[in-house]
C-alpha cells in the first residue's frame, strides 16, 4: 500500500504502530496526529520517577524529533479529529483542516473518570493521573507535610499514595469497596499490599465512600465522607478508572461497545479504519475483553502494523502488567477474569509471595510480589496452557522450574 495512513492518538499505541511500519520497511505517508504538545512520551515512569524529580522529560520521549525527519513521520501537535468523513476518507482537525487517508488507525487511548461537580469535582486540587500536564501540575503540590486524598484504592490510587509517602506527605487513601484492589486482585494481593501500605503509614479507609468536596475560596479544603467523618485535605488525587475515547468512532457509524470493537486483525467495522490500545474492544479466549496496558499497546499495534502489510496472523494477546510502588514490583502475569479459586505461594526471600488463579481448576493469572522467578515461571506456563499441581506448587521447596521443562 502506498496512501497515506493517519494514526490519530500519539500515545503508546499510536508511536508503536509508526514505528514498526518503518522497521518493517513501510514506506507510505505516514501522519501522526497528538492532542498534546510534545512529541511522543512514556506515560508510565510520570507518576513515578518523573513526579519524584528522578527522571527528565527528555528520557521520557519515544524518539527525539530528528526520528520523525528521517523515518517521513509527518506530526501534529496540539491537534486533534473533530470528525472522520468516511465517505470521502478524510480526518478533519480542530481547525478546519481536512487530511485524506487511504488508511486510518484510531490510537485514541483513555481518559480518567473524573469526579462530578455535583459533589466538587471541579474545585482546584482536585487530580487525575493521565499525562505530562497532570504531572506537571502534581510536581507543584508534592511537598513534604501537606495532606493528600486519594480515592480509589486501585493501582493507580496506591501507586500515588506511594510517590506521596516517599515525598514526605500525609497520605489517605479511600476506597468505596469492601476492600483496595477489588476489581483487579485477589483478597491475597491485597492484603499484601494493604500491610505495605500501612507501613509506611498510608492511613487506608476501606468501605469508606466521598459523600462531597468541602472547598473554600474555589479550592478544595476538606472531604465529607460517606461515614460522617470530614477530614481536612491539601489536594486530591482521583483514581476511580478511566473510560475508552471511543466517542469520535461512535460518532462516525464504527461499532463501539465500551470501547472501538475490533476483530483479531486490529480492524474496525470499516475495512479501512484500525484500534489499537485501550480504547479498543477485542476478542480474547472466546470473549470481548479491553486491556488496558502499555503491553497490550504495544503488542496490538504492532500486530496491526503487520497486518497493514499483508499479514494476516491474528493478534493473540498475553496479558502482562506490573505496579511499582516503594521498594515492591508487583508483577502480573495472564488475565484473573473470572477467576473462582485462589493460591498463595509464600516467596524464597522475605517480603515475596505470589498469588496464582485458577478459573474450572485452570490456571489463568499470577500476581508476584518482589518474586521474578514466580513471575517468570508463571508467565510461560499460562502462555504453554500447563497447570502445576497445586500441592506442589503451594509448598515454597518446589523448585518452579519442574513445571516447564
Amino acid at each position: 500500500m502506498t496512501g497515506r495512513l493517519i494514526i490519530v492518538g500519539a500515545g503508546q499505541a499510536g508511536f508503536a504502530l509508526a514505528a514498526k511500519l518503518r522497521n518493517l520497511k513501510d514506506t507510505r505517508p505516514i501522519t501522526l496526529i497528538g492532542a498534546e504538545e510534545t512529541l511522543p512520551y512514556q506515560r508510565p515512569p510520570l507518576s513515578k520517577k518523573y513526579l519524584m524529580g528522578e527522571m527528565s522529560f527528555e528520557r521520557l520521549l519515544f524518539r527525539p524529533e530528528q526520528w520523525f525527519k528521517d523515518n517521513d513521520v509527518e506530526f501534529h501537535l496540539s491537534s486533534w479529529v473533530e470528525k472522520i468523513d468516511r465517505t470521502v476518507c478524510e480526518v478533519v482537525l480542530q481547525d478546519g483542516t481536512r487530511l485524506g487517508y487511504e488508511t486510518l488507525a484510531l490510537a485514541t487511548g483513555s481518559t480518567p473518570r473524573r469526579l462530578p461537580a455535583s459533589v466538587g469535582g471541579d474545585l482546584d486540587g482536585v487530580y487525575t493521573m493521565r499525562d505530562k500536564r497532570d504531572a506537571d501540575l502534581l510536581t507543584g503540590e508534592m511537598r513534604a507535610g501537606r495532606r493528600l486524598l486519594v480515592i480509589g484504592g486501585g493501582y493507580i490510587g496506591l501507586e500515588a499514595a506511594a510517590v506521596a509517602r516517599h515525598l514526605g506527605l500525609e497520605v489517605t487513601v479511600i476506597e468505596m469497596a469492601e476492600r483496595i484492589l477489588q476489581r483487579v486482585a485477589a483478597k491475597e494481593t491485597a492484603d499484601i499490599m494493604r500491610v505495605i501500605h500501612c507501613d509506611h503509614d498510608v492511613v487506608i479507609r476501606e468501605g469508606t465512600g466521598l459523600t462531597r468536596l468541602i472547598g473554600k475560596d474555589g479550592h478544595v479544603t476538606g472531604a465529607e465522607l460517606s461515614d460522617g467523618s470530614v477530614i481536612e485535605v491539601d489536594f486530591v488525587i482521583v483514581g476511580i478508572g478511566v473510560s475508552a475515547n471511543d466517542q469520535l468512532a461512535k460518532e462516525a457509524g464504527l461499532d463501539v461497545a465500551n470501547g472501538i470493537v475490533v476483530d483479531a486483525f486490529a480492524r474496525t467495522s470499516d475495512p479501512k479504519i484500525f484500534a489499537m490500545g485501550d480504547c479498543t474492544m477485542l476478542p480474547w479466549r472466546g470473549q470481548r475483553i479491553r486491556l488496558e496496558s502499555v503491553q497490550n499497546a504495544v503488542d496490538q499495534a504492532e500486530a496491526a502494523a503487520a497486518v497493514m502489510m499483508g499479514g494476516e496472523t491474528p493478534y493473540d494477546a498475553k496479558p502482562w502488567f506490573w505496579s511499582d510502588q516503594y521498594d515492591v514490583k508487583l508483577q502480573i502475569a495472564g488475565f484473573n477474569l473470572g477467576y473462582d479459586a485462589t493460591l498463595l505461594r509464600p516467596g524464597s526471600r522475605e517480603g515475596s509471595a505470589s498469588v496464582w488463579y485458577f478459573k474450572q481448576g485452570k490456571l489463568i493469572a499470577v500476581d508476584a510480589i518482589n518474586d521474578a522467578k514466580a513471575y517468570v515461571s508463571g508467565k510461560k506456563m499460562i502462555e504453554n496452557g500447563i497447570t502445576p499441581d497445586k500441592a506442589l506448587l503451594a509448598d515454597p521447596a518446589t523448585d518452579l522450574k519442574q513445571f516447564i521443562v
